[in-house]
C-alpha cells in the first residue's frame, strides 16, 4: 500500500502558559504541502507516522539547573481524539515519547536519551542515546521528531474526522524534591507547548 499523508497546515507549534514559542514517502503534492507545514502524519503499512518541527526555548532556570549538573526530563504526547457531543472524546491513538538531557562537565558535551519508557530510578531501560557538543546542537534535535510511529492506522475509522493533540512538557517529577517545591507555580519551570489539528482520516487509508 502506497503510502498516504496528511499534512497539517502550521509553521509549528503553539505555545502556552506563557512561553515563547525528513525524510518521507510522501507523493509530490503532499511534500508540496508539507513545505508550508510544521506537522506531518503518514500512513506507513499498518502504521502511523508523525513528523513534527517543534518551536521551543529553554527558560534560563532550566538552562541554569543542567549547567549544574541536574538532568531534566521531558515528555511529548501524541494523541489522536474522536470528538462525541453526548459524551467526552474517544481516543483512537496515544503515544508518549520520553527525554532526559544532561551535560556532562568532565568531557563538557550533552547527553540526550530519548525513550518509549518512564525513565524510572536511575535506570534509563531501552532508550536511544546522543552526544552534543553544544546545548543550541541538543535542544535542535529534541525539536525534531521525524516518522514516530504513534499508533495502528486499523484503530483508526476509515472515514470522518480526528483531532491530532499534541504537548510537549518538562517533566518536573524527576527533579530533586527541593527543587519540585520551588518550582511550583513558577511559570519559568511549567514550560508546555501544546497543538490541535483536526485530521480527515479518509486521507489516512
Amino acid at each position: 500500500m502506497a503510502a498516504a499523508v496528511v499534512a497539517l497546515a502550521s509553521a509549528g507549534w503553539l505555545p502556552a502558559q506563557g512561553q515563547t514559542q525528513e525524510h518521507s514517502t510522501a507523493t509530490p503534492e503532499a511534500s508540496a504541502t508539507l513545505e508550508r507545514s510544521g506537522i506531518q502524519l503518514q500512513r506507513d503499512g499498518d502504521a502511523v507516522l508523525l513528523t513534527a518541527a517543534l518551536n521551543w526555548t529553554l527558560p534560563d532556570l532550566v538552562q541554569d539547573a543542567l549547567l549544574k549538573g541536574i538532568p531534566v526530563h521531558f515528555i511529548a504526547e501524541a494523541d489522536m481524539l474522536q470528538e462525541r457531543w453526548y459524551w467526552r472524546d474517544q481516543e483512537l491513538l496515544s503515544a508518549d515519547r520520553y527525554m532526559r538531557l544532561s551535560y556532562q562537565p568532565l568531557t563538557r558535551r550533552w547527553r540526550l536519551y530519548t525513550g518509549s519508557q518512564p525513565f524510572e530510578g536511575q535506570g534509563l531501560g531501552v532508550a536511544l542515546s546522543s552526544s552534543f557538543e553544544t546545548l543550541e546542537e541538543a535542544v535542535q534535535s529534541m525539536q525534531r521528531i521525524v516518522r514516530w510511529r504513534i499508533g495502528q492506522a486499523t484503530d483508526l475509522p476509515s472515514s470522518g474526522s480526528a483531532i491530532l493533540q499534541l504537548r510537549f512538557r518538562i517533566d518536573l517529577s524527576h527533579f530533586p524534591r527541593p527543587l519540585q517545591i520551588g518550582a511550583l507555580g513558577r511559570s519559568d519551570w511549567n514550560m508546555l507547548v501544546t497543538r490541535r489539528e483536526h485530521v480527515d482520516l479518509e486521507k489516512l487509508q
